[in-house]
């Protein structure tokens, strides 16, 4: 993506107060070209909103897709973490997962609704993650389905515990998921352990199959990574969002 026209990036940071989790969140926004205020968007929000932005390059891959692949055109909302404290947000047996779930579809997304043209209709908005922010993404749409029912997971760390809260669910027919994990993550350690991500995510596939989830799966060369995950982007978002 050496075209300039991809590199001309409108990105606004913006800070909310939290009750949830007692501090401040910094968001990073992305507005499409040819933005105007007046206009409703489709919109995404990304777990590790700064690694989104900065390794996966999602607002230059979004220019890309906007001005000519066929995208309509849609705001990026990435909501940064601590990497210190994110295995406890992300995660479900983190002592900090139920406050910042809180604190994303409750105070995060009627901040964004207040102050940007953004869709509210499930239909429109898309909430994504890498690896626990994807699980996270997932545990969220669960929690809140009347906000997101689109999710887009790049390796999705689905360790026990999250596959324990889907097998209690009895009917997913409302959920649509792209899935993606790379055929060399079958050995990836994390701070909690060393796990096959390639198993754990066949096995989440067939969990919400089997209640019915729509589910978009791939298998592909790659490592857990965002080496991976940025070439994976553009089509995970067209599946979405391609007029």
């Amino acid at each position: 993506m050496t075209d300039s026209r991809y590199l001309k990036r409108t990105i606004i940071k913006e800070e909310i107060n939290s009750k949830y989790l007692s501090e401040t969140r910094n968001l990073r926004i992305y507005l499409p070209p040819g933005y105007n205020e007046i206009v409703s968007y489709p919109v995404v929000y990304c777990q590790d909103g700064e690694e989104f932005f900065n390794f996966g390059r999602i607002a230059t891959i979004a220019n890309g897709l906007i001005l000519d692949g066929g995208a309509e055109p849609f705001i990026i909302v990435g909501v940064e973490v601590d990497t210190a404290v994110r295995t406890a947000e992300y995660a479900p047996f983190g002592n900090r997962f139920e406050a910042y779930v809180k604190c994303f579809a409750e105070e995060i997304i009627p901040y964004v609704q207040q102050k940007y043209p953004v869709r509210t209709e499930t239909s429109e908005t898309l909430i994504a993650g890498d690896s626990l922010g994807g699980s996270v993404s997932l545990h969220i749409a669960l929690q809140y389905p009347h906000l997101f029912t689109r999710v887009l997971s790049l390796s999705g760390a689905y360790y026990e515990a999250s596959q324990q809260i889907i097998a209690s669910e009895s009917d997913l027919s409302w959920l649509n998921i792209f899935m993606i994990v790379g055929l060399q993550e079958n050995e990836f350690t994390t701070d909690t352990g060393t796990y096959d991500f390639v198993q754990l995510n066949r096995d989440t596939k067939n969990l919400l199959e089997t209640r019915g989830a729509q589910v978009h799966y791939e298998e592909k060369e790659g490592r857990h990574l965002w080496g991976f995950w940025q070439k994976e982007l553009p089509d995970a978002l067209l599946y979405f969002f391609e007029e």
